[in-house]
């Protein structure tokens, strides 16, 4: 390990696969740790045994649980969208070569304690009953503005500054009600809580087309979901990464300890990684929170739990669902989210289905407490596996030491913020915007 490389990357989460990919694509010599002997990180698959020494202290599962093999569990559940960030990255490396993909049955949301279908077209959420009768033609008029807007035609924006005004100018703007705003932003938009509203509209105007074009996908193929999920774990979507880097000559160590990140006496700047007596050199390093301790912040936590269950949450009763519950449904300030997937996702075997929940946590009290809405939903519970995670982000943006570290996961329910973490530090790392191209041909 006693040589030079371009580039150092520590730890195998998305966030850091993804940069591996990239940047070995473009001929920097990648060295790639990590400490544990799987990939992934803190967005791994475990199987039955992995996910009981994380959680339960090393004990053995139950027998009647079945085999290690047929389970591949996320400890950060998340789905694709089909028009979202990571999906182009896919596409575009050609990593998406490497994965198979299996649709997501259902969207839902719980409003005023019932559980609704999220609508998969502008049409069909006209006539929803989570848009109020007097509320449909404003929401009518909203989407449309939407879908006619075009960035330099002035006529189209009715007088509206995406960039500038808030979206809760936009919402009055159209004489939208609180429901209708809910459905749009948390439904549709994703956010996690109501403070999107104080910012520019841009963000989650973009959002909500976002989730038509892929909704439209969706319906062309007869889906009623426009979430996809990758089949085995969203484990494989690291290792599909990595495979990309290994393809153009990057080093990747596993079960690698990282004992000192060494810098430069005179400036502060990384010179290499000490692992035992061996250290090897580069002119940058890109790691997750948990390898730069000293160098982050703390911004907030996130409950998540991990349920294995014997049928499907009876409000879904599908193969794989997700359903929102918006702050403002359960008295909190965050938004719930669930997640469900079963043998069809070839994560677990044949009568068994896996639901997570994850939010912010808000108190600290019992975890549980702070999900009751959300476990309520899901019928028995065989197990439950339950963790409250601290969320770190970077002190500084790492362009003087050359030290570029990840965000860690947050609790939303796909992976927009981990593309636009990845963007940000490609930009910091090369001064340039990450720009999709296509693969170039391996020899």
């Amino acid at each position: 390990m006693d040589e030079e490389y371009d580039v150092i990357i520590l730890g195998t989460g998305l966030t850091e696969c993804m940069l591996s990919g990239i940047l070995a694509v473009e001929g920097k010599k990648v060295l790639h740790m990590d400490r544990n002997d799987f990939y992934g990180g803190e967005c791994a698959s475990l199987n039955l045994t992995q996910l009981y020494q994380r959680f339960r202290n090393g004990a053995a599962p139950p027998e009647e649980l079945g085999r290690d093999r047929d389970y591949n569990i996320d400890l950060i559940p998340k789905f694709l969208m089909e028009g979202e960030g990571l999906v182009k990255v896919l596409v575009y490396t050609d990593v998406i070569r490497y994965l198979e993909f299996n649709a997501i049955a259902t969207s839902m949301v719980l409003c005023q304690g019932s559980i609704y279908k999220v609508p998969s077209t502008a049409a069909e959420a006209l006539s929803s009953s989570l848009v109020g009768l007097l509320q449909k033609p404003r929401a009518r008029t909203f989407f449309n503005f939407l879908k006619n807007w075009k960035e330099d035609d002035p006529k189209t924006h009715e007088g509206l500054d995406l960039n500038r005004d808030t979206m809760a100018k936009v919402y009055s703007s159209f004489s939208l009600n609180e429901d209708t705003q809910e459905f749009i932003g948390h439904a549709m938009a994703l956010q996690l809580d109501d403070k999107y509203k104080t910012r520019p509209a841009r963000e989650t105007c973009d959002r909500v087309i976002m989730y038509a074009n892929s909704a439209a996908r969706a319906m062309e193929g007869k889906r009623d979901s426009p979430y996809i999920y990758p089949l085995f774990g969203l484990g494989d979507l690291p290792q599909a990464f990595a495979r990309l880097s290994a393809v153009y000559a990057g080093t990747f160590m596993l079960n690698t300890p990282v004992d000192e990140i060494v810098c430069s006496k005179d400036d502060g700047s990384f010179v290499g990684v000490r692992s035992g007596d061996q250290v090897a050199k580069a002119k940058i390093v890109i790691g997750d929170p948990s390898y730069f301790t000293s160098s982050v912040r703390k911004i907030g936590r996130v409950i998540r739990a991990i349920c294995l269950l014997r049928s499907p949450i009876p409000s879904a009763k599908a193969d794989s669902a997700q359903i929102i519950l918006p702050q403002r449904q359960t008295g909190r300030e965050h938004d719930i989210y669930i997640t469900c997937l079963s043998e069809a996702q070839k994560i677990c075997p044949k009568g068994c289905w896996i639901a997570s929940v994850s939010t912010i946590a808000e108190t600290n009290g019992d975890p549980k407490n702070e999900i009751a809405a959300a476990l309520k939903l899901l019928g028995p519970i065989e197990q439950i596996f339950v963790s409250d995670s601290d969320v770190f982000e970077p002190v500084s943006d790492g362009t003087k030491t050359n030290v570029f570290i990840s965000r860690s996961y947050d609790a939303t329910s796909h992976f927009e913020t981990v593309y636009e973490d990845v963007k940000d530090l490609y930009y910091r790392i090369t001064g340039k915007d990450l720009v999709l191209q296509k693969r170039p041909p391996t020899a």
